[in-house]
């Protein structure tokens, strides 16, 4: 029997039972995690630890079992062709990274064209202003349309023959904008024979993505956003442009064979892991996929969906609330910035946080976009699996409080 998303699930997340009064809003910043995610990592180091791939005996066998096959979960959950075409990382900062510092590096040079969007998350931001910087190329940046879309004719006009690496977000973790991802890689297809990077932290959690389908060439994401552990992030990456790759880092398991004079390196995806991997938690994350996939990735997003648009309703009849993002529901994840008058975010959370509720509160690294909005910093509400109808009616309670406080 299917389970209902929202307060039953609750029950479902020990941090709950253990903070009964709290409404927990920030889920774009970093989910909770449900029992059965934690017995997994804990059932790892009680019952099987040991390294990975290179002991002979069962307990490193068992856990090197467990961690690969992870590697397929992830790939049936995005429809990646193979799964030598996950890698697993820190974090989607570092799957970035990791595209910037072999892919980028040994690509761009100067006269070429980097086209990222205004509404990028630092980690899909810095790391091409960086490498536009050092190889002389050139960055560019999609502009946003009035109702905080990006501008696809804007897009269309930056694409040609010197656009080398095209990169955006699937999801902005600030607007909450649902960028056409499909439309946008076919675009570029048409007029360029660029490489297209998506940052897809905060897409995967909340609606069903199939790589294939997109035509991405290389797709990040984060296991601490979609309920499973910190500490372990996915690049999803074409298997040829991953064989044509140098490594990122050195040692350990992406080595296949040192001499005094060569290394030769292992095979992808173990070309890009090097060292002792996070075992438990990527275990803890194919648990978590398999919950997200037991829930029904669709079911996610229309709970998302009827969240949202009741929230987005709801702020939008408070006088001097200002939602910065899409109004509407359509096209539109759950993550909801806002702003009331003059106060600063910053109280707002603070005074947020007396009454149990939890946000998050300044640019939400994307001072880039803040600046382009000429807002120095936003409120932010957040909704995932586990929220339901009451949190919203406990974040308006919230906010006439503090309008109070303020005579607002």
């Amino acid at each position: 029997m299917s389970r209902q998303l929202g307060s039953e699930l609750r029950q479902e997340f020990p941090i709950f039972a253990n903070n009964p009064e709290m409404t927990f809003l920030d889920s774009a910043a970093s989910s909770q995690k449900p029992q059965v995610v934690i017995d997994a990592i804990r059932d790892c180091y009680e019952q099987y630890y040991a390294n990975v791939h290179r002991g002979i005996y069962q307990l490193s066998e068992r856990s090197s079992e467990a961690y690969e096959g992870v590697r397929e979960t992830v790939r049936a959950f995005i429809n990646a062709a193979s799964d030598r075409e996950i890698i697993f990382t820190r974090n989607a900062t570092e799957s970035i990274n990791l595209v910037a510092y072999t892919w980028g590096r040994q690509h761009i040079e100067a006269g070429d064209e980097i086209v990222i969007t205004i509404m990028e998350h630092h980690a899909n931001f810095v790391p091409w202003q960086q490498l536009a910087q050092e190889t002389g190329a050139t960055l560019h940046f999609v502009k946003l349309t009035d109702d905080y879309r990006l501008d696809l004719d804007h897009f269309q006009s930056l694409l040609n023959s010197k656009t080398k690496l095209v990169a955006f977000n699937h999801m902005s973790n600030v607007l909450g904008t649902i960028n056409p991802a499909q439309q946008m890689i076919q675009m570029v297809r048409e007029k360029t024979s660029a490489v297209v990077l998506v940052d897809g932290a905060q897409s995967v959690p909340h609606f069903a993505v199939d790589v294939q389908a997109l035509d991405a060439d290389f797709y990040a994401f984060s296991s601490h956003k979609m309920l499973g552990p910190a500490g372990v992030g996915i690049l999803y990456g074409k298997a040829d442009l991953l064989e044509s790759m140098p490594p990122f880092l050195t040692g350990g398991d992406m080595i296949s064979r040192v001499t005094k004079e060569r290394t030769e390196w292992n095979e992808v995806p173990h070309k890009f892991e090097a060292g002792t991997p996070n075992i438990a938690d990527v275990i803890g994350l194919g648990v978590a996929v398999e919950y997200l996939q037991n829930l029904g990735m669709e079911a996610v997003a229309q709970h998302e969906h009827m969240l949202t648009e009741k929230a987005l309703a709801a702020l939008s009849g408070i006088e001097d609330v200002s939602i910065i993002g899409p109004a509407q529901a359509v096209d539109r994840g759950g993550a909801i910035s806002f702003t009331i008058g003059d106060i600063h975010p910053h109280d707002l959370a603070s005074l947020f946080d007396e009454q149990h509720i939890a946000i998050r509160a300044g640019n939400h690294c994307a001072q880039p976009l803040h600046e382009e909005l000429g807002v120095p910093a936003t409120a932010r509400a957040s909704f995932y699996v586990y929220n339901a109808e009451q949190d919203i009616d406990r974040l308006v309670a919230g906010i006439q409080k503090v309008k109070e406080i303020f005579s607002v």
